[in-house]
């Protein structure tokens, strides 16, 4: 979680970001989650990188601000994806159970956030966006439908 939240983000930032501030030009869209912005039971690591996530981002919005370059994030709460099969060590029932009793997001709900913050004029930064399938109220109420 370490190597892939926190370190991918610096390796591809470390790499994209020089020819933004060449530039003076670009936005950088982190994904992050509502694990950055809250923790909960059993979650400790990964709330602990997606809490760097959003550190960086807030770090990297201060730095860049002064060459012009957009930072933004996006925090989704339950996103039904190969997250839970990871988690779970490949346990497909307990993965699909996560995802029970309610519609989670989609991927698709990301991207559309992705394209909207995209597409704000030039002068409109989304700082930060919090994304909850409706039956989230938080990192941990879960309203199930069982």
């Amino acid at each position: 979680m370490i190597d892939i939240n926190v370190k991918g983000l610096l390796y591809v930032s470390h790499a994209i970001i020089p020819g933004m501030v060449e530039r003076k030009k670009g936005h950088v869209i982190n994904i992050g989650s509502i694990a950055g912005k809250e923790v909960y039971p059993n979650g400790n690591v990964y709330s602990a990188s997606k809490f760097a996530v959003d550190a960086i981002t807030r770090g990297s919005r201060i730095d860049l601000n002064s060459v012009g370059i957009k930072v933004s994030s996006i925090n989704p709460g339950l996103v039904e994806t190969e997250f839970s099969l990871v988690r779970f060590k490949g346990d497909d029932q307990r993965a699909a159970s996560v995802y029970k009793g309610y519609e989670p997001l989609q991927a698709m709900d990301i991207a559309d956030a992705v394209l909207y913050i995209l597409t704000r004029p030039d002068h409109v930064v989304i700082a930060e966006m919090t994304i909850f399938p409706k039956a989230q109220a938080s990192s941990t109420v879960l309203k199930r439908n069982l």
